[in-house]
């Protein structure tokens, strides 16, 4: 194994911190629902504080509004205590809301957006590049400008400066209405190299192509020029390639008390295990176990989560 630990920050997470409203009870749809619990999302957030919780150093670059909701998602960031929150920026907008449906599958949600989309390059000076080992985004972060603007400008920056790329296609058409625009944007970042997360809902909603095989989203996000692509399949498990290999994982049965939050859950595990020099295969089954954790577990994670956790499945 290679340490990929070189650099002051493990990760460099740019995008979505949030209000997520999640109803209270399991609902197919937002009419059906009654009553909300608020926590502290965002899965570009998530993803980071996920991290830290696993012991690594990371940095989160996020817009929130100047307001009571404001000052309760940073200092819910800054609560994880390994989270570096400098690059944090409060502006005169509301706090991103986004209304969840509680799920065992897939959730509905409505987004009420503002100030997330607010990231300005002054959030991400050239410098802090040559400190981060991942630069991670999503397609949410990437769907509005300025944001949209800056996080390609900076990622160009970061590749060129020898950061890992990573991105979470979450694409939903009602966050990111252009299609032909998401597709053009996921190209352009894929070809610095990046690390692709993505599910077969997602390439049905990026793509407006059947789902057939997952062979043929790795190859498509390969040729791209991604490194390595890992697609996710619900119940079926996952698959993760790269040029020279191809591994399937089966998913396993978990008593579910909350899936909001599996999948930046699982990106955390798999991209701890890639800094720790574990190969792809090992990495997914990190995922895996982490996405699990979460999954048996409703709100947030505690703020330690013991890494040797997620290495109980991985060998050699």
């Amino acid at each position: 194994m290679t340490n990929r630990r070189k650099r002051i920050f493990d990760v460099l997470s740019v995008g979505e911190l949030l209000i997520d409203m999640i109803s209270t009870d399991f609902a197919d749809n937002l009419e059906e629902v009654n009553q909300f619990t608020k926590i502290q999302g965002g899965s570009s957030a998530n993803l980071c504080m996920n991290m830290a919780r696993l012991g690594n150093n990371t940095k989160l670059v996020a817009t929130v509004g100047n307001d009571d909701m404001g000052k309760f998602l940073k200092n819910s960031v800054l609560a994880i205590g390994s989270v570096d929150g400098e690059h944090i920026f409060q502006v005169d907008m509301p706090s991103t809301l986004i209304l969840v449906t509680r799920s065992q599958y897939t959730s509905n949600f409505e987004a009420y957006r503002a100030a997330d989309c607010q990231i300005s390059p002054l959030q991400l000076p050239e410098s802090l590049f040559w400190d981060t080992s991942i630069f991670h985004t999503t397609c949410f972060a990437l769907s509005k400008a300025p944001a949209q603007d800056t996080i390609l400008q900076a990622a160009e920056k970061a590749a060129w400066c020898g950061c890992q790329l990573s991105i979470d296609l979450n694409y939903a058409q009602k966050i990111w209405q252009d299609r032909a625009v998401a597709q053009r944007i996921v190209a352009q970042y894929c070809q610095y190299g990046a690390i692709v997360k993505v599910s077969e809902v997602d390439w049905e909603r990026l793509y407006e192509v059947p789902f057939e095989r997952p062979e043929q989203a790795g190859e498509h996000f390969l040729q791209m020029g991604a490194t390595a692509v890992c697609v996710t399949l619900g119940g079926a498990g996952l698959m993760v390639m790269s040029k020279d290999a191809v591994h399937f994982l089966p998913s396993r049965k978990v008593d579910v008390k909350d899936t909001t939050g599996a999948g930046d859950a699982f990106w955390s595990g798999f991209l701890t295990a890639w800094l720790d020099g574990y190969s792809l295969l090992n990495a997914a089954k990190a995922g895996r176990k982490m996405a699990e954790h979460k999954i048996g577990h409703f709100g947030a994670l505690p703020n330690r989560v013991d890494r040797a956790i997620i290495y109980e499945d991985v060998q050699g």
